[in-house]
Formats: C-alpha cells, structure tokens, sequence
C-alpha cells in the first residue's frame, strides 16, 4: 500500500532520519505497521531537533517538503497565495500516486487536503480531526469550512473521519474515536490516594495561551491562601514560559509551584502515579492526551467544560469539570476537595475509564481502517 500523510505539523531530518512533534509521530508510526510505502507532505524546517521531536519508524518513507502556510501578515498572505499552485500541484500528484490518503486536520495544509481530496472520490481516504468537533463550538472560519467539507458525503466520498466525541446528527462517515499512550502491560495496580494530606496537582502541557497554565498557577495560588496543603508541577514548555517564571518568583509560591519543563515520557508517568490531580483549563481541546494519560494512573482531572472533555469525564463522574472563571473555578474545585470518598471513587473510576483506552486496542481499531 502506498499511504499519504497530509499534515501541517513542522518536519525535520536529520542522519536520514524524518522527525516531528511527537505525539502525533508516535500515533502515525502504529498507522505505518500496516503500509508499505509512505509519503508525507508537510512543512520542514532546518532547525535543531528538540525534545519534543520524535522520529518516524519506517523503512520506506519520504517527505515531500512544502512551504507552510500562514494566513497571520500581509507578507505571510502574499506568500501563501503565490505558493498556493506549486501547493495544489504537489498535492494532486501525490493523491494519484497514493492507494489511501490520509488528512491531518483542522489546519492549513488539512484545509488544502480537503479540497484536493474531492477530485479522488474512489481512493480510500481517512482523515484525523485533531480539534474539536462540537457542533456548537465557536471557531475560525477555516476550521468551520474543513468540519463541513469532510462531513459533506456528496463532496467527500470514501472516507472515514475520525473525531473526539460521539455527537449527535453526523453524518455516516464520522467515526467517534480516540487516541491512547499507554500499552495494556503497562497498566498496574494504583494504591488508593490520600486526599487528607498534601495535595499534589500537575499540569502538563505546551506553556502557550490556548492551554491557559497561568490559570492554573493562580487557581494552585488561591487554594493554598484559603489554606489547602497543595503543590504544582508544570510539565512542558513553550513561549509562555519565561512569564510564567516571573510571575512564580515576583508572587513568591517557588515553595509550591515548580516549572520542569519538557520531561521524558517515564519522568511524567512516574509524576502521574503519585500526583492526585492532573489540571488543564484549556480554551480549546480534541481529545486531550494528557488527561487520559492522567486518568491512566488514577490521577483525577480537572478540566474546563470544552470539546469532548464532559464525556470523557462522565460529566463529573471521573473527574472535575471547572470554568475558565477563577473564582468559580476555586468554588468548584473546593466542593470536591471536602468530599474524600467522593475523590476516591472519581480516582477509581477515572482508571477504570482510561485503561480501557490502550494502545493495543488502538492498533487494531487502526489496523481495521487500513484493511477497509
């Protein structure tokens, strides 16, 4: 099988090696157990490879390198849009020559994908929808135009669109799904919490405005001046991150808010199993990898009330659904803190929930797309 991988996501090589941002590496290469030749179009870059970069695991793969798209200047619009034939061109050429076309969306080089993908009614296609796919979700127009084309059945033919949530009055070709991190040899027998003593949150995730950590330091912040015993340990960087330091030091909390950093997978697990609360108020999510990854260990969210979240937390069975409004997001957190059995089954069933989500069922839930 010839597969193509359509994606926005930034590439880089280096020793003949293709590397990417690795969450989304790390799903890709289940997908390239069960093809034979791969493609990917994406932007690439010449830069350093970073810890957050993981490379790809296949022995036929190429990267046809693209321009990126950017839409945020005069000069970036002028840009995109004298790139916009050679884009079309190499995308064309790349869905002749490909058995199955996979999208990577919402996004810009998705958003070309989509368009292009119509004029290959009969090729096998899947796409991924990273983003949020709540009807009722206020988003760009551009993100508002992919969810609509790949929905369209008469426009958008052989595919299955895979997305975070079982919404009501989709079309036949959206496929609720999800994505998981964990193998099920790695689940293991998590000794109850106590919640009596000291509190331990996480928050792990990229440093940038969308994922609000600054949010979650002062909700850390507030708890402990009402005199709950916690502490915070951020997990992940980004552009943020400087701000979030100073703000640390200029309010003196470095004796309970720590920034690690990015972290390898084993330092962030091994955080997971022994922190209590894994916290995340988002502005946007699809299917928020952290959190299930915390719900794994038995860590309990505590997330704002977006996307596919409410499902995942069983509308508050499993976890802690919160507003991005500080003061009532302290409220809400506050009338679970006062409940220990009520945390202790949220804790059960948050683990109970999440490792049924494994790897291995991802494989085959995968391996099945790929044999349609």
């Amino acid at each position: 099988m010839n597969f193509l991988i359509i994606s926005h996501a930034i590439h880089k090589t280096k020793n003949q090696q293709v590397f990417s941002y690795a969450p989304y590496v790390r799903e890709m290469n289940v997908w390239l157990k069960y093809v034979d030749n791969t493609t990917v179009i994406a932007p690439k870059t010449d830069g350093i490879i970073n810890a957050i970069e993981m490379p790809y695991e296949h022995k036929n793969l190429k990267l046809e390198s693209v321009p990126g798209i950017q839409f945020t200047s005069v000069k970036h619009i002028f840009l995109s849009l004298l790139n916009l034939p050679l884009l079309f061109f190499k995308l064309f050429r790349a869905c002749q020559k490909a058995d199955h076309i996979h999208l990577r969306c919402p996004g810009n080089m998705g958003l070309l994908g989509c368009v292009v993908q119509i004029f290959f009614p009969k090729k096998a296609k899947t796409a991924k929808y990273a983003g949020n796919w709540d009807p009722e979700a206020t988003q760009p127009l551009s993100y508002r135009f992919q969810k609509w084309l790949l929905a369209n059945t008469f426009l958008t033919r052989n595919m299955q669109v895979l997305v975070y949530g079982d919404w009501e009055n989709q079309s036949k070709n959206i496929k609720p799904f999800f994505t998981a991190t964990y193998k099920a040899s790695e689940i293991e027998t998590i000794p109850s919490r106590d919640y009596s003593k000291k509190l331990r949150f996480v928050f792990i995730g990229s440093l940038v405005i969308g994922k609000r950590p600054l949010l979650a330091i002062q909700i850390i912040e507030h708890l402990k001046q009402k005199g709950y015993n916690v502490s915070l340990d951020l997990f992940g960087d980004g552009n943020l991150k400087d701000k979030l330091s100073q703000y640390v030091s200029t309010n003196k909390l470095h004796n309970i808010i720590t920034i690690h950093g990015n972290q390898s997978k084993d330092v962030v697990k091994a955080a997971l199993k022994t922190a209590h609360f894994s916290i995340l108020p988002s502005k946007s999510e699809g299917w928020p990898k952290a959190i299930a990854e915390a719900m794994f260990f038995g860590c309990v969210p505590v997330v704002t009330k977006i996307s596919c979240v409410p499902f995942m937390l069983d509308y508050g069975k499993r976890g802690i659904l919160i507003t991005a409004e500080l003061e009532a997001a302290i409220q809400e957190i506050e009338i679970v803190l006062e409940d220990e059995a009520r945390l202790k089954l949220m804790s059960k069933n948050a683990l109970k929930w999440s490792q049924h989500y494994t790897l291995d069922k991802f494989e085959k839930e995968i391996a099945k797309l790929l044999q349609q």
